[in-house]
């Protein structure tokens, strides 16, 4: 019997007439944040949904027949069943509302998201992080809105890996193949046959079929190259997120940029706005201008066609977070396709060239291919600026064309059930007020007992939750059963409520994950306090290539071990969505440590505050528009002048600091109700004010007015009359750019020092314009108040000077300067080109001042 080899048999399941539907709801993302509608599949079978990791589409296909039958003749749960299809049916006809509409038509536009990864759910495995988990709730705000909008991305075989921790600390990668036919996805197809998407390679075509998700009102189309046609090399490509080395990146790239264009043209699809979320999707500019090309633009022009409706988002100030491939591989992967595309290479790594000049970064492919771009929080889009301030030389940092819009979450997704019970209780018309800052003041109405019951209602969940992990990961490592109950005996007290602190991200140096351990006595001081202990949890991945990030698991698991820390400090493994739901919705603090300025955004925060957790936060990211000194702490970071060793010593100290003398005083100041009422306030707090400003309705919205409706007029406008528009602002940025060296600019009289406020100061500018017109250029003083001492920094005033005549070959320009603000004034005088069919005024990079 030893020997006999095993078949595998699953007999599927008949699924009764009455309950037909259920197929079709599990092939909708919209189960990803419907807890209803997955509840459907826990009252069925609870342990079936644990197994197939609640997944709807697997869970139809192993549930047994009888649990089927049951359920069709259950009344309470027919019931259920038939009001989740009418609040789904309801949400599928409901229309976009007119803030949307006057903005965006939904007959004749369309916005194209293209990413590498999207994060819905965990049953769907095609994200890592941070960037997938953004953009799936971008998508799922999409959807709600009813934005005219369609995503595309790859379909990864494996998806990214599994974690283990062994009992040595060290990270354990594993991969698992995922069927088709147990995701939510169709194969597309066109006249019966698969649709196949032909892109080509190095001395071959690769061939892509599209797979179909939908994401309630919305589209996702993924490419995967598994298919017969490809060779067993190509038919890898598609197996691993972030799997293989740089070649395998470039041609994964080459693959969701160019394919994915390719993809949306044979669907029929005709986008009018173009969203590229990170670098990964930016070869797509390339082909679309060998489409442009062949309705007969030069390269230029069609260049400029182009990135007129094309947005850029970069999400991280990390340099591993960009893509940057040598000159010989991008030319070796690109030579095929530019040679049948009549695309010139040098022009083309032009677009992506790095400041030296010697290699291909995505990301400046994806600013130069783009007239609108943006970071996603405030301080994270003025550091892009700064890091990109070579693509626009001349142009002060914090007034080059990057923009931001700050990160917001998916609220239906991340807000725990019982929390949503109780705002339909308290608020009715919450889903329908996401925006409204005042509306959220009804959080303060909540009774502080029942806010309280179910804070700790989830937090009985999460322990549980953590329970099960640690002694499942423990076990499997040989631990005995009395370590592992010391592990968890804190958490399961029904004795002491403990303040219970969690921290789970990917482990990334910057990160900081260990910035807590600095001073381990104190840590174990505080912790083991009698009188007010302390649980920390850490979850989160590193890359399989990341060996410093593996090794802070390694630091984590190793004091989680320690006799003195056992219980105290818990890691977890194997961290996805199910298991961020629970610790979000648990936890009492959400701690984040990043190295100032390289937290892009970090969005977790958000979700543990909408569960009315508080972040205990550097003051990075979302965190620096988000805290008011009231919803939370936060600790200040240091000038990133100073040492590094430094800033991490003053940093950790005031990390701890607050922790001893702040946060757990607040957590254990009870009443004889069981509850501190000064933490519930807070925790109030927090809900109320991060809730309607960073979520993901707001979020889309904020892009639809700033990005999508002017990018789809742009668009529209140089793309009229067969793109002459395009044409002409392309010879014009030519003629520019070769007179720029020779202008100058100079004042032929000097100005008068003294003025009256309120008076005007008559001002004449003269400029060396080197052949240009003076409609060509802008002439502008930018006036600041002197700020010395202790008074405020202003934003500079400007004023536009005009043009006055030909003085002998030099142009002058006059205007009257009125000073804003009485005492000392610094006035500056600048020129830069001018074109009105420029998408921002200060695009080309190009600047000249007195």
């Amino acid at each position: 019997m030893d020997n006999a080899t095993e078949f595998k048999l699953e007999a599927q399941p008949l699924i009764p007439e009455s309950l037909v539907r259920l197929a079709e709801l599990a092939n909708d993302l919209f189960y990803s944040w419907d807890y209803g509608l997955r509840s459907l599949f826990v009252r069925m079978d609870a342990e079936l949904w644990e197994k197939v990791e609640h997944n709807p589409k697997l869970f139809l296909r192993r549930v047994a027949q009888s649990r089927l039958d049951q359920a069709a003749e259950d009344r309470a749960f027919l019931a259920e069943y038939r009001r989740v299809l009418s609040d789904y049916d309801f949400y599928l006809e409901s229309e976009p509302g007119t803030e949307v509409t006057e903005k965006l038509d939904p007959a004749t536009d369309l916005v194209a998201y293209f990413c590498a990864e999207f994060g819905f759910h965990e049953s769907f495995p095609i994200y890592s992080g941070g960037l997938g988990i953004l953009a799936g709730d971008h998508c799922k705000g999409a959807s709600d809105l009813g934005l005219p909008f369609v995503a595309v991305g790859l379909r990864y075989q494996q998806g990214y890996f599994i974690q283990s921790i062994d009992p040595e600390g060290r990270q354990i990668a594993l991969y698992e193949s995922h069927s088709s036919d147990e995701l939510p996805i169709t194969r597309v197809e066109q006249n019966g046959d698969p649709l196949l998407v032909p892109v080509p390679f190095p001395g071959r075509e690769i061939q892509a079929c599209v797979w179909e998700a939908r994401i309630g009102h919305i589209r996702l189309y993924l490419l995967d190259t598994n298919v017969n046609e490809n060779s067993p090399e190509d038919r890898d490509l598609t197996l691993q997120l972030y799997g293989g080395d740089e070649t395998t990146r470039i041609k994964q790239e080459m693959l969701l940029g160019i394919g994915g264009a390719r993809a949306l043209e044979a669907l029929g699809l005709q986008p009018t706005v173009w969203h590229i979320n990170e670098g990964h999707a930016a070869f797509q500019i390339l082909e679309r201008c060998r489409r442009a090309m062949g309705r007969g633009l030069d390269f230029e022009a069609a260049l400029e066609l182009v990135a007129g409706c094309t947005l850029f988002t970069t999400h991280t100030p990390v340099a591993a977070g960009h893509d940057i491939f040598s000159r010989e591989l991008t030319l070796q992967n690109l030579e095929e396709y530019l040679q049948v595309s009549g695309l010139d290479f040098e022009k083309v790594f032009a677009l992506g060239a790095t400041a030296a000049g010697d290699a291909f970064n995505m990301t400046s492919l994806g600013l130069r291919g783009s007239r609108f771009h943006n970071g996603v929080s405030r301080i994270h889009g003025r550091v892009a600026s700064e890091m990109e301030q070579h693509l626009w030389p001349q142009v002060p940092a914090e007034e080059n064309p990057i923009d931001y819009i700050t990160n917001g979450v998916h609220v239906s997704t991340f807000l725990a059930p019982e929390w949503s019970r109780l705002f339909d209780m308290q608020a009715p018309n919450w889903r329908n007020s996401l925006r409204d800052p005042d509306f959220w003041a009804f959080v303060e109405q909540i009774p502080d007992y029942n806010f309280w019951n179910v804070h700790k209602t989830l937090k009985q969940q999460l322990a549980e939750s953590i329970s099960r992990r640690v002694t499942r990961q423990h076990t499997r490592n040989g631990t005995g059963h009395t370590v592992t109950d010391r592990m968890t005996r804190h958490l399961l007290s029904t004795e002491k409520d403990t303040l219970v602190v969690g921290f789970a991200r990917r482990f990334a140096t910057y990160k900081r994950a260990t910035l807590i351990f600095s001073d381990l006595d104190r840590l174990q001081r505080l912790l083991t306090n009698p009188d007010r202990p302390v649980v920390l949890v850490f979850a989160g991945k590193a890359h399989p290539r990341d060996k410093p990030g593996q090794q802070l698991i390694k630091v984590i698991h190793d004091l989680s071990m320690e006799p003195e820390f056992m219980g105290h400090i818990l890691l977890l493994e194997n961290y996805d969505q199910a298991m961020a739901r629970r610790l979000l919705s648990g936890v009492d603090v959400w701690l984040n440590t990043p190295e100032y300025p390289k937290e892009a955004s970090g969005t977790s925060g958000e979700k543990a505050a909408l569960n009315g957790a508080l972040n205990l936060s550097v003051l990075d990211g979302w965190w620096g528009e988000g805290y008011d000194g009231h919803n939370g702490w936060a600790i200040t970071p240091r000038d990133i002048e100073l040492d590094a060793e430094f800033r991490n010593k003053e940093e950790a100290r005031d990390l701890l600091d607050l922790l001893e003398f702040e946060v757990a005083p607040l957590y254990y100041d009870r009443t004889h109700q069981g509850y501190s009422r000064g933490w519930v306030e807070r925790s109030k707090a927090s809900m109320k004010t991060v809730t309607p400003r960073f979520n993901s309705e707001r979020m889309v919205m904020d892009y639809v007015t700033r990005f999508y409706q002017p990018a789809s007029e742009q668009g529209g406008k140089l793309g009229a009359n067969e793109g002459q528009s395009a044409r002409e602002l392309a010879e014009w940025k030519q003629r520019v750019r070769g007179a720029w060296p020779g202008v100058s600019l100079m004042m032929p009289e000097c100005m008068d020092a003294k003025c009256r406020h309120g008076e005007n100061v008559p001002l004449i500018v003269s400029a060396n314009l080197n052949g240009m017109m003076p409609e060509d250029v802008r002439v502008e003083g930018l006036i600041t108040p002197d700020c010395t001492g202790n008074s405020e920094p202003h934003a500079a005033t400007r004023f536009l000077l005009e043009f006055e005549r030909d003085n002998n070959g030099m142009m002058e320009f006059s205007g009257q300067m009125a000073p804003s603000y009485a005492g000392l004034q610094t006035l500056r005088l600048r020129m830069y080109p001018f074109h009105q069919a420029l998408s921002h005024p200060l695009e080309m990079g190009l600047m000249a001042w007195i």
